[in-house]
Formats: structure tokens, C-alpha cells, sequence
């Protein structure tokens, strides 16, 4: 079972770019989106494979959203995490399938100046992980997606001079804490321990030649999903975005 995730940087943009070859070549069982910045009826998507598509748009147009594309037919799904305050921008959709709730998740960003970062760290850190919880009550969890957060020292390429960026300040780092004191797995960190693997490159300076970059997009599964985890990783040669797609493989 392969599980992928790409926040593709706008969707019609990526569809121009080799989306469709990217699929046809990697074959996910399910597709997670971020930041497909558009709405449904403005794509015309030709993924015949996957009949299972669900859209969260933001209420804002050409900005943030998520979407699952799927082989396999959910038991439920949920848009949002149920907060008016967090649910206009289309940052969250959920899965129930049998074995375990799949939430697709695009965290907002702290922004330059770090003009929302206050809203980031006490109100969405906080709600989200309060979110995963509640239905761990009912069955495992995994979430994936764009996190906007480069958690440790090794998951970017200058740690130092970019300590109260967006992305890597102290607060949205514990943030990050947060989701591993509470039980959840980074997966790529399962098979990988070192330094210069990351899924999010700047545009400018070439970055990504050069790969100076983050990981900011994550896989994440409750503890008891660790005996089927079969392998987690970043398929860094992928273009069409700034940001990589990432792969959570599954024993089913």
C-alpha cells in the first residue's frame, strides 16, 4: 500500500509540469494534496485511476486547500477539523478507512515578520493535535502533508541563520515536539537518520541544484501503525513544485 503526499504549489500549475506522468509512474493507492490553490470545478482533472476524489477549498480563491485522490473508497470523510476559525482556507480533509483515519494537512504559515505566528503556535498547533487525538480515541491516525515546520537542526540546510524564520522558530518547533510527546511517529526518520534530506527548496539563488533546503512535509502515523510501517521517504527528483512529494509504504 503506498501512500503519497505532495503540497504541488497550485494544481493547475503542476498538471503543466508532468503530474499526470508523475502518477502514472509512481502509481500512489491514495493521493494527498496541498496547496492545490483552486477549486474543483476549476480543474479538469483526468485521473481515471482513482475514482475516490475528495476537495477542501479555500473560501479565498487561489489560495491554500487540500484534496485526497483515492483508489480505494473511504468509509467517511470529514472536511475541516469542526472550528469555523481554522476551516475557511481548506487546510484540512480526514479519511476513515478500516484500519485507521488518513488526515491530509496544510498548516498555515507563520509568514514573513512572523505576523501570524502567535495564531500558529495557541490557537491551530493546539486544536489540530487536540483534533488527532479525539480520533485516535476511535482508531490509529495518520497525517500527512505540508507542517510548515522544519523540526529538528538537520532538517534544514542553515540552521543558524534562520532561527526566527517562519518555518523554525522555537514555538512552532515545539509544536512539532507536541505531536511526538503524544504519541506519533515521524516516519522518514524511522529509516533515515541523517542530515541533507529535505522536501522544500526556495526558488531563487538554485537552491534546489545546490539543495539548500527544508523538510517541512511529513508522514506521521500513531505508534500502533509501526508493525505495518514498511518504508518512508522523499522523492527528491521529482520537479512541478518547490516542495518534493513524499512516500509512506504500508503493509495492507
Amino acid at each position: 500500500m503506498k501512500l503519497i503526499s505532495w503540497n504541488v504549489n497550485g494544481i493547475r500549475a503542476v498538471i503543466k509540469k508532468g503530474f499526470y506522468n508523475f502518477v502514472d509512474t509512481y502509481k500512489p493507492d491514495i493521493l494527498c494534496i496541498q496547496e492545490t490553490k483552486a477549486h474543483p470545478e476549476q480543474v479538469d482533472l483526468q485521473l481515471l485511476d482513482y475514482p475516490y476524489q475528495y476537495w477542501n477549498s479555500a473560501e479565498k480563491k487561489g489560495y491554500s486547500g487540500t484534496a485526497i485522490f483515492s483508489k480505494i473508497e473511504p468509509l467517511a470523510i470529514k472536511y475541516g477539523i469542526g472550528i469555523k476559525k481554522h476551516d475557511l482556507e481548506g487546510r484540512v480533509i480526514t479519511a476513515e478507512f478500516n484500519d485507521y483515519f488518513l488526515v491530509t494537512v496544510y498548516t498555515p504559515n507563520s509568514k514573513r515578520e512572523l505576523l501570524r505566528l502567535k495564531y500558529r503556535q495557541k490557537e491551530w498547533d493546539v486544536d489540530f493535535l487536540k483534533y488527532l487525538k479525539e480520533l485516535e480515541n476511535n482508531k490509529p491516525v495518520v497525517f500527512c502533508g505540508d507542517l510548515n515546520v522544519a523540526h529538528k537542526e538537520i532538517d534544514l540546510k542553515n540552521p543558524k541563520t534562520n532561527h526566527r524564520n517562519a518555518g523554525f522558530t522555537d514555538e512552532e518547533r515545539m509544536g512539532f515536539d507536541n505531536y511526538i510527546n503524544a504519541g506519533f511517529i515521524d516516519t522518514f526518520r524511522e529509516f533515515e537518520k541523517g542530515e541533507g534530506y529535505y522536501t522544500w527548496w526556495s526558488y531563487m539563488f538554485q537552491a534546489r541544484s545546490r539543495n539548500v533546503g527544508w523538510r517541512i512535509d511529513y508522514f506521521c502515523i500513531s505508534k500502533v501503525l509501526r508493525s505495518i510501517l514498511k518504508n518512508a521517504y522523499i522523492l527528491k527528483d521529482v520537479m512541478g513544485s518547490d516542495h518534493a512529494p513524499i512516500v509512506m509504504e504500508i503493509n495492507d
